[in-house]
């Protein structure tokens, strides 16, 4: 018998799932955790990437820890997680805190206090910061901020989010104590044991506030609420709005009631306080209705108690122990052995999961090549991204003796246990810290440091010490500090002869032989790392940067360390590693050899070891991951940082080339983030019912429970079948064939459908120039060339892989500049002219010409896209449930490439999880391919694209190059502007005309210059077709000026904002489009002037703040947006609606615009409550469907309230009029008693409405008519703090002021505001997309490699205000409101003209800037001016500042010459 006989094994796992236990016996091993929950209808947990990199899928596992005798609960990924790997776990899911009528806390705050748009990341982040609170009931602010660090959200800007979490800050503090047990129970701590006054439990108690006076008047709630706490509403009602008279609007303290104690809810019988009011903000206005609807909602909140939390399963504990009744037919945790069901198609084909070490050896003496699992974010991305098998794995975080911590006095050092998890690795850390004081565990520290931005914390909870060791990546974050610790890796194995185990030690420096190789063989596990302690003399430092700080894989990491005689300062050990810079972590000797016996602190010292550094750190030009020049640069830049640390840390006085200040500069690396907050400040509503309340989004309980529906989670119809993309590999190429023999012959495959399997038409767009599948060519790398349709997903994904494709090579053309100096462009092109500018420019005092460049951006909805289109069973009809902005044109391409009517395709959108206009146009095409399966089969057939697929096939921002000449006289004044822009369109038109209208007709911004010349043109590349995006091609065409201005403002030598000032329209003044500015609606300059006295106090701050540091450096920016309202297509600019009363008294209401988060169906029912003076709650809204919304137009442009508000409007006001005798006769009788005498009456209780837009259309060979409706108007002040030596920054401030008009919903408007703001800022700073020069892929897929700004990356302090008092008389627009979902995107952009100014600040230090800036240089004689391009990441920005680090890191162009970069902006 071998050694490992299944007849030791168990082969089902055992788990309790939201309370029940599951056995599941011979579990699927390829089946992830998440899959799982899925299939059996758990659908809240959502797969947004299948990588870990977005935090959507984020349930709780509890498990009980034999080692630490406790119960444990971890935030996971369950897409990552293997299903065998929850075997005596206790999984929780969102579905299994609450319902939308009786919601947890966590849910039940995230929802009302606007946490939730498009709600589909809203499940991860609940379950993140449940975990958190069953963790610490307790936590700080901080520990809220930071347990998000794993979730991503592309909607709400994470402000609502955070505000939402840290009204359970501080429980302690404010409504007692709670300890955790052993067990996992909850004990709340009696008053009597706690040494203060905790109030009565409600946030804001009157017995924690400070006294003041102040009268009060009612306002009703803001939310309906139901469940524990329903009572409060009487609390609530009596929050008020303080009249003008009672207070000074600047005064921070909070309201009370006469008397000055509480009766703790026992006078109204409530669990409410008596005295619910709650502070207002810092510096807001008394009369601010924002902060008063928050503490409105507040005010009704269940109380948090955690020890009514379901308790952890009493059987897992004896279950883990192993002292289960067996006797009573209790189960036993038992050592697993698993056989893959279908060997032949599994990524896995056996799987052990041992419980002891002696095991484990036992199955590796078996099987040496197995591949060890443990958290599986390795391998579960390899399996998703690479379609690695792996045929043995074996499961080792159960098997304690990997998990242990061993303190060896002996030798000085701490053995910690490979299989333990890196966030328990980072607990341990600060423990051993606090035991042995800071200066004996400086290797502790380092590694800490690193932890804290290693991924997130559903990684580091289940990823372990080796998994991120034995990997070996060259950019490991924990493997640089090892190796200059000098740590030994313990590696163990099985001894068949002596029937015993073997360990031995291997140095770190002689661990890693080659890129992903280590000197482990075969049978071999380890068994624990040995970390040294450090001696006196010594000081140890850790760094790392990557394009975002926060859970992102790093550029360059490193492990620095040095020890010196005390006496003497000579160094008698160095010990420099770094990650990034080679196939492996390395130790660049030949720099620890130039600092050796030199005196730590002298400048000869530095200059030697960045002179060495430099030498033998340098890259090629070419290396794989790109970037050589950035990364050079960042290893000095980080020995500068470390000689700075050390000299501090061993009382040296250290001196260098680089000024006095380091010091201090450098402690600043060491302080923490600034938590973040916020202000959100708008006027109350006095004259509507309903319109224009702060009323929470309509779906958002059921977005915090996961009882929100999207397309991917409807239930599969009996027989239904999955669709997977063949997608092609070259960037352009004629298919000589399609070869799908292999693939139809795999079990489960039905059909592989081709161009030829198109019945209908097989082209499509508005141009018509779009194949739905390529016939003979393909334009782009991941264009789909083949559909597999299989009874499996996997099965038919396993399908595409073999499916053969023949090509025939073409030429092919990726970016913009080359495309646009190649002429290689569509045939249309887009101009405005205005004046002469040729004789503008000859009269101008200054004439600059340049260029502006602005890349692409990917849309990162949270839910991919997606459709399921299911056979009526009749004829040619097909429901189709698509994720689209744009059903109508989903139903005519799915009815033209099948060959039928369009009256028999109905398209159904219940929600979308994000669209952002990436699911305007793109989307029909994945609606069509599911429909083509669909009509084949005469089955349902889904289709949901994997996250890279998405990326690669949907289209992203338009990347728009810009040339430009510009005349200004000497006082400021623009004169003449000729422009030349060109967007990258890709490969055919999708919507790129109408982007590069917006972008042309946006390139003046808010400016005013007489003599224009402004022309367009698209040009053809071979990528995907781009398309809509948030803002659509406004920003790029505001981009396009504003980073002229700066660099006119370089040349003239004048403050930027300024230059901006000098040049801003006013009232009246008439755009290049001759459209003129109404003096009643143009509120920028008024804006302007409300935030200019806090530009001008920051910047003496920022200046003086500038003056005294070298390498910090802060910047500023004040920018005003203007951005038009109407669609360019006259034709779209209407809107429709179908609105039922029912004899119940309910309506019903259908329109044309789709929900994707942003609040569209909420202002609808807002509009028809208001209307037909109801209250909000008889109204609902199912779904957007074509047969009941017809003929509709997109939901975009900013006009979607705009258009369909005005159709449902229309429709209530008919049934208002039809029910006005009705309640006339009856005027106190229920409107559901009004609503059945009317049908008895034979009254029509159903209307439709329809609006079109008045004054409409714009002739662009003409130039004239109206092509905008109006414009929706902001400003943003944006502060940053910029680290010269790196590229990294933080957003200290920004503040907002927003003209919106009259608001539909201003809580929902200032969300719309906050997430627009986070996108742009994205799009600005950290979204980078490359491609590969040679082969035309797309580098940065999915969230490993594309980042998206994190819950971390928001501004520090972010307000925002809605302009109040404007007139909006002139509005013609639904009860005077604005779009709002486009236009603040744009000022997102205010991060990058800060980082600007940054920037400028720092190359006042650059070598010869002294010379270029001399007092008697003017506009003529002043250099070069700065040039940046978005988006500004961390190696633009840390290139840009030109120092003399900078200098040394820079390649001869002589080196780079015919050669292509590794990656490419396209």
């Amino acid at each position: 018998m071998t050694t490992t006989d299944s007849t030791s094994f168990g082969t089902s796992i055992l788990f309790f799932l939201n309370g029940e236990k599951v056995v599941i016996e011979s579990p699927d091993l390829d089946l992830t955790l998440l899959q799982y929950l899925r299939n059996t209808g758990l659908t809240g947990t959502k797969l947004g990437c299948g990588e870990g990199g977005c935090g959507a899928c984020t349930v709780m596992v509890s498990r009980y820890d034999v080692e630490q005798g406790k119960v444990t609960h971890a935030s996971v990924n369950a897409c990552l997680a293997p299903l065998y790997t929850v075997d005596g776990k206790h999984v929780m899911t969102v579905e299994g805190l609450g319902t939308s009528a009786n919601p947890h806390p966590v849910q039940e705050r995230i929802a009302l206090l606007h946490g939730s748009q498009c709600g589909f990341c809203t499940p991860g982040f609940v379950m993140s910061l449940y975990t958190l609170l069953r963790n610490n009931p307790n936590p700080t602010e901080r520990e809220i901020e930071e347990c998000f660090d794993g979730n991503l959200c592309r909607c709400t800007g994470y402000r609502p989010i955070l505000d939402a979490a840290k009204t359970f800050a501080d429980q302690a503090w404010k409504r007692g104590a709670a300890v955790v047990n052993s067990d996992g129970s909850v004990k709340a701590v009696s008053k009597s044991e706690q040494e203060q006054e905790k109030g009565c439990g409600i946030d804001g108690c009157c017995r924690l506030q400070k006294p003041k006076e102040t009268t009060f008047a009612v306002h009703e709630p803001t939310a309906p609420f139901k469940g524990e706490g329903e009572e409060a509403a009487a609390a609530a009602l009596a929050l008020a709005t303080p009249s003008p008279s009672a207070s000074s609007p600047s005064s921070s303290s909070p309201p009370r009631s006469a008397s000055a104690s509480c009766c703790g809810g026992k006078a109204s019988g409530t669990a409410a306080c008596c005295k619910a009011e709650a502070a207002a903000p810092e510096d807001a206005a008394a009369e601010n209705q924002a902060e008063i609807d928050k503490q409105l909602v507040i005010a009704k909140f269940k109380r948090y108690d955690p020890t009514q939390e379901l308790i952890f399963p009493p059987f897992l504990i004896r279950y883990a122990k192993g002292t289960t009744a067996q006797t009573e037919g209790e189960a036993q945790m038992r050592p697993l052995k698993i056989v893959a069901k279908e060997p032949a198609t599994s990524w896995c084909q056996r799987f052990y999961r041992p419980l002891t070490l002696t095991g484990l050896l036992a199955v590796l003496e078996e099987h040496p090549d197995a591949k060890l699992v443990a958290g599986n974010s390795e391998v579960g991305v390899e399996i998703k991204l690479k379609c690695s098998k792996f045929e043995t794995q074996v499961y080792v975080s159960d098997i304690p003796e990997l998990q242990r911590i061993t303190e060896h006095a002996d030798s000085d050092s701490v053995s910690f246990g490979a299989n333990m998890t890196l966030a328990r690795f980072e607990h341990e850390l600060e423990r051993l810290i606090a035991k042995h004081g800071a200066q004996r565990t400086q290797n502790f520290a380092a590694l800490r440091e690193n932890l804290r931005y290693f991924a997130g914390n559903q990684i580091r909870n289940v990823a372990t010490i080796a998994g991120n060791v034995v990997t070996a990546s060259p950019i490991s974050d924990l493997n640089p500090v090892f190796l200059a610790a000098d740590a030994r890796v313990v590696l163990v194995s099985s001894s068949s002869a002596a029937a015993e185990k073997a360990t031995r030690e291997v140095r770190m420096s002689e661990f890693f032989l080659g890129y992903r190789r280590t000197a482990m063989r075969r049978g071999e596990a380890m068994l624990a790392i040995r970390v040294p302690l450090n001696a006196a003399g010594e000081c140890v430092r850790a760094f790392k940067q990557a394009k975002r700080k926060d859970d992102d894989i790093a550029i360059v990491t490193c492990g620095l360390r040095v020890r010196i005689n005390s006496a003497t300062r000579a160094v008698e050990e160095a010990a420099f590693a770094f990650g990034g810079m080679a196939p492996t972590t390395v130790l660049a000797t030949r720099t620890a050899q130039s600092v050796g016996g030199r005196a730590w602190g002298d400048a000869p010292t530095l200059d030697a070891m960045l002179a060495a550094c430099q030498d033998e750190m340098r890259l090629d030009y070419a290396v794989p991951g790109g970037m050589a020049e950035y990364r050079t640069a960042l290893t000095t830049s980080f020995l500068l940082k470390f000689w700075v640390a050390a000299c501090a840390a061993l009382g040296v006085s250290g001196s260098s080339s680089f000024g006095g200040t380091l010091a201090a500069e450098m402690a600043a690396d060491d302080a923490p983030r600034e938590v973040s907050k916020g202000a959100q400040e708008y006027a109350p509503v006095g004259d509507r019912a309903v319109v224009g309340k702060g009323v929470a989004h309509l779906s958002a309980l059921k977005q915090t429970t996961g009882e929100a529906r999207y397309v991917d989670d409807m239930p599969p119809l009996q027989g239904e079948l999955h669709m997977a993309l063949v997608l092609s590999e070259r960037a352009h190429a004629r298919v000589v064939g399609i070869d799908a023999a292999e693939a139809l012959q795999r079990a489960g495959v039905r059909r592989v459908l081709t161009a030829r399997d198109v019945p209908g038409e097989n082209v499509w767009n508005v141009f018509r120039d779009e194949e739905i599948l390529p016939t003979d060519e393909v334009h782009y790398v991941g264009q789909p060339l083949a559909l597999v349709v299989a009874d499996s997903l996997k099965a038919a994904q396993d399908a595409t892989r073999a499916v053969r494709v023949e090509y025939a090579e073409l030429p092919a053309v990726l970016g913009v500049r080359e495309a646009a100096r190649a002429g290689a462009w569509f045939a249309e092109e887009r101009r405005l002219q205005n004046g002469d500018v040729d004789a503008a420019l000859a009269a101008a005092d200054v004439v600059l010409a340049g260029e502006s460049y602005c890349g692409p951006q990917e849309h990162f909805y949270l839910e991919p896209m997606g459709a399921v289109a299911v056979p009526r069973g009749e004829g040619d009809e097909l429901d189709v449930f698509a994720s689209t902005q744009n059903p109508t044109e989903a139903q005519m391409v799915c009815a033209e490439a099948l060959g039928v009517a369009a009256s028999r395709i109905v398209c159904h959108v219940k929600r979308m999880g994000g669209g952002f206009g990436g699911k305007e146009s793109r989307s029909a095409l994945v609606a069509a391919f599911a429909a083509l399966g669909a009509h084949h089969t005469r089955r349902s057939v889904r289709l949901v694209l994997e996250r890279a697929e998405d990326m690669q096939t949907s289209g992203q921002r338009h990347p728009f190059f810009g040339e430009w000449r510009v005349g200004v006289m000497r006082d400021g004044r623009l004169r003449a502007l000729r422009a030349r822009i060109f967007s990258n369109g890709g490969f055919s038109h999708d919507l790129s005309v109408g982007v590069l209208e917006r972008a042309v007709s946006h390139i003046d911004n808010c400016y005013r210059i007489p003599h224009t010349d402004i022309v367009g043109r698209i040009c053809r590349t071979n990528t995907q077709s781009n398309t809509a995006f948030r803002s659509f091609g406004g920003c790029q065409g505001m981009f396009m000026l504003e980073s002229m201005l700066c660099e006119v403002a370089d040349r003239l030598r004048m403050p930027v904002e300024r230059l901006r000032e000098i040049n801003m329209y006013r009232a009246g003044d008439v755009t290049p489009f001759m459209q003129p500015l109404p003096p009643a609606d143009w509120n920028v300059p008024r804006m302007w002037q409300q935030l200019k006295p806090r530009f001008d106090a920051r910047r003496a701050e920022v200046d003086a703040f500038n003056a005294a540091s070298r390498f910090r450096k802060r910047g500023l920016a004040l920018l005003p947006t203007k951005f038009g309202i109407s669609f360019g297509a006259k034709h779209l600019n209407q809107g429709m609606a179908l609105v039922h009363v029912y004899m119940d008294g309910s309506v019903l209401v259908a329109h044309g615009g789709t929900e994707m988060g942003q609040g569209l169906h909420t202002k609808m029912a807002m509009v028809a409550a208001e209307t037909l003076q109801l209250p909000l709650e008889a109204v609902f809204i199912s779904e957007t469907a074509t047969n009941t919304a017809a003929n509709t137009s997109p939901t975009a442009a900013s006009a979607s309230s705009d258009l369909n508000g005005f159709a449902v409007h229309n429709a209530c006001r008919v049934l208002a009029d039809r029910l006005r005798p009705y309640r006339e006769r009856m005027p106190d009788a229920p409107f559901s008693r009004i609503a059945r005498t009317a049908y008895m009456d034979r009254c029509n209780l159903t209307a439709a409405g329809h609006y079109a837009t008045p004054d409409i259309g714009f002739n662009w060979q003409t130039q004239s008519g109206l092509l905008y409706f109006y414009f929706t108007q902001g400003v943003a002040l944006a502060e940053v703090e910029l680290d010269t030596l790196t590229g990294a920054h933080t957003t200290r401030h920004v503040d907002i002021v927003m003209d919106v008009g009259r608001s539909l919903n201003k809580a929902i408007d200032i969300g719309q505001i906050e997430g627009a703001f986070a996108q742009g800022q994205g799009w600005a700073t950290t979204e980078e997309f490359l491609y590969s020069p040679a082969s035309g892929r797309l580098l940065t897929q999915g969230p490993g490699n594309y980042k998206i700004p994190s819950a971390m990356d928001i501004p520090r302090d972010f307000r925002v205000s809605l302009l109040e008092g404007a007139d909006t008389s002139t509005l013609k627009t639904i009860f005077s409101s604005k779009g709002i979902g486009e236009p603040p995107l744009f000022l997102g952009a205010s991060v990058f003209f800060a980082l600007r100014d940054a920037v400028l600040a720092a190359r006042k230090h650059a070598p010869g800037a002294g010379a270029r800036a001399g007092a008697g240089a003017g506009a003529d004689e002043a250099g070069p001016p700065l040039h940046l391009e978005i988006p500004a990441t961390p190696e633009v920005l840390r290139m840009a500042c030109e120092d003399e680090l900078v200098a040394m890191a820079r390649i001869p162009s002589e080196q780079k010459e015919g050669r292509l970069p590794f990656a490419l902006r396209i």
